[in-house]
């Protein structure tokens, strides 16, 4: 099982676990775990340009309440040292040897938007290294649509340097009431945690994601039927950065696939609906009953 229920409780939070790191494959890792231990570990995986602190204290926090969390910077990105490689073959091979690394041959792997990317390759790669996968706010390699994307995320940071806002507020919500303050309420999450906050993204990190992320949208479709593990796929009905429809084309490809669409809601949709989202996380790891259906969801108003 997943859970381990004889592991004592961890009464560490997202904004108070410190920051760890291990070498491996010639790469000094950070990441940061906490959670009961002992049974499959969740091992997260990040978006473009996020660090450690760009993870919503809610979705960790909530998940680590029955599950063993790991949250890590790849290769090249925040405080982990070396070059972010630019296509998603390596950042695969790169995660996978960090998983190695710290002793484990079993996970479950939950990847938002490029770490979604990134997460299909690990279980194409390591068929046997995956038990299940969440893949948020993303879609197949080969999806199309990559060139509409890039120009929907130019105007976004255009935007936001007009408004002085962090692009995500015009990327992952919708500009309705609801959706403005779900975005205020998710920054303010991103801001609990005050002490041992990750390295900022570099500039290098930046453009080999933005390159990696180009090259899998114009890439040859994966046989995404080579991976048999149940895959949980999740994201809003409106995603402006990766279409919601690829999400949907996703869980068709994948054998044994679930799949949520949260309504009034963007790329960020998983963040929008943390307190749906996490529920289902847990009843599609096992170890929860399932109380957030899938085609219902609604927004509760307070997202704090």
């Amino acid at each position: 099982m997943a859970t381990n229920h004889g592991a004592p409780a961890d009464t560490r939070t997202w904004t108070t676990v410190p920051t760890k790191s291990v070498l491996a494959g010639g790469v000094n890792f950070a990441y940061r775990e906490l959670g009961p231990t002992g049974g499959v570990p969740v091992v997260f995986l990040h978006h473009f340009a996020a660090v450690l602190d760009d993870w919503d204290p809610r979705i960790i926090d909530g998940i680590a309440a029955h599950h063993h969390v790991i949250t890590f910077d790849n290769r090249g990105v925040g405080a982990t040292d070396s070059k972010v490689p630019a296509n998603l073959e390596q950042m695969g091979r790169d995660a996978a040897t960090f998983i190695r690394a710290l002793g484990h041959d079993s996970v479950d792997l939950l990847g938002f938007s490029l770490g979604g990317g990134v997460a299909q390759m690990v279980a194409l790669q390591n068929p046997t290294l995956v038990r299940r996968m969440v893949l948020a706010g993303t879609g197949p390699r080969g999806g199309g649509g990559i060139d509409h994307m890039r120009r929907i995320v130019g105007r976004a940071y255009l935007k936001a340097a007009l408004a002085r806002k962090d692009a995500r507020h015009f990327l992952f919500f919708p500009r309705t009431t609801e959706g403005k303050r779900s975005a205020d309420a998710y920054f303010a999450r991103l801001a609990e945690r005050a002490i041992d906050r990750d390295t900022r993204i570099s500039m290098q990190a930046r453009l080999a994601q933005l390159k990696a992320i180009m090259g899998g949208g114009k890439a040859a479709p994966d046989d995404l039927s080579q991976i048999t593990a149940p895959v949980f796929v999740a994201n809003g009905d409106n995603d402006l950065m990766v279409a919601s429809e690829h999400s949907a084309d996703l869980a068709r490809r994948l054998p044994n696939s679930q799949l949520t669409i949260y309504p009034s809601s963007g790329h960020g949709g998983i963040f929008q609906y943390h307190r749906e989202f996490v529920p289902e996380v847990h009843a599609f790891l096992g170890d929860e009953p399932h109380t957030a259906a899938a085609s219902s969801a609604t927004n509760t108003g307070d997202q704090s």
